[in-house]
């Protein structure tokens, strides 16, 4: 089957180089016709070499699908250009802070039969994947409680950024997280949005995010905090069901001298007699093989794009998480 073409727009984020690359490295996947940068003159030299176009020329190229890495509170901005015309979308994170604007996008998506597709970093771990199967299967039983989370430790700069945003650190990341928890435990009755402001560099930056997911049999909780030291290697899944707890920790590890190759540690404890309570010595130790964060969440869209597989994130979905993950923010509507 022919490989997909697709552009990027905006090269400065985060994730832009890392996706970019990786949709190069899979040409059986991808036919890559180049990027558009959003405020020229900055993008990132890696794009130095490669086409350039501006959004209008875009617009009115034959493209099956784009890949938007611009800013967080301009991506559904870019994204719906495209979506009115019919083309599929890989959107990086929420782009929007409001309801009104992401259903939108969804919603046109939808009328146009066109693929919608938010780059969460963890749903395609293999790990998480591995365990998302046995929680399905009920494996662990009923699940009672998921603790996520996800913090950093970033410089001034960063943290003046991030005053940007309303649920400060908790809009950045923390949709990671809800993401994971919708799916393991789905709508929650009431959300406690307790993000709060550490003082540290940015007093007015709400650099510590916190919320609670209240369920009729437990309490889940998304923690994203941007001034923590060594936070990166205390990001964490834990799951807690009625036949066995999962404990992912760190989410990723960087495999040295590999690249962008990272691998997952986890351990799962099951409900035998034995080990309910001291569970260290039998409980269940893994280590993933490496991959990478981008390559298998990339080619799964364009699978997706090419009617090779059924995208499992449906529009509704997608509407829901966001909605969920607002009212984490503070953002209500």
């Amino acid at each position: 089957m022919k490989p997909i073409r697709v552009a990027q727009i905006g090269t400065m984020h985060d994730h832009a180089s890392p996706t970019f690359h990786s949709m190069l490295r899979q040409p059986d996947f991808f036919e890559v016709v180049g990027c558009a940068e959003i405020c020229p003159g900055r993008e990132h030299r890696l794009y130095k070499e490669r086409p350039h176009y501006t959004v209008e020329q875009l617009l009115e190229m034959d493209l099956d699908a784009v890949v938007i890495e611009t800013e967080e509170d301009r991506a559904t901005e870019f994204a719906q250009m495209f979506a009115d015309r019919g083309i599929s979308v890989q959107m990086d994170k929420p782009g929007s802070h409001g309801t009104a604007s992401f259903n939108r996008l969804a919603d046109t998506l939808k009328a146009h039969n066109a693929v919608f597709h938010l780059g969460y970093m963890y749903r395609y771990n293999p790990v998480i994947m591995d365990v998302m199967a046995r929680a399905k299967a009920g494996e662990f039983g009923e699940i009672y409680a998921v603790e996520a989370q996800m913090s950093v430790h970033h410089a001034r700069e960063k943290h003046e950024w991030l005053c940007r945003y309303k649920g400060g650190m908790m809009y950045f990341l923390g949709c990671h997280l809800v993401d994971l928890i919708v799916r393991l435990q789905g709508e929650p009755e009431e959300v406690l949005c307790l993000n709060s402001r550490t003082g540290q560099d940015t007093p007015a930056c709400e650099d510590y995010g916190f919320a609670v997911l209240k369920y009729k049999n437990g309490t889940s909780f998304v923690k994203s905090c941007s001034a923590e030291y060594n936070g990166f290697d205390r990001r964490q899944l834990v799951i807690c069901g009625t036949k066995g707890t999962v404990e992912i920790k760190p989410l990723e590890v960087h495999v040295p001298g590999a690249g962008n190759m990272q691998k997952t540690p986890y351990r799962i404890t099951g409900d035998k007699e034995e080990v309910k309570i001291f569970g260290n010595e039998n409980a269940f130790f893994r280590d993933s093989d490496p991959y990478d964060r981008y390559d298998l969440m990339l080619r799964s869209f364009a699978q997706y794009v090419r009617g090779e597989k059924e995208n499992p994130y449906t529009y509704e979905y997608e509407k829901k998480v966001f909605e969920i993950f607002m009212k984490c923010c503070g953002v209500n509507e």
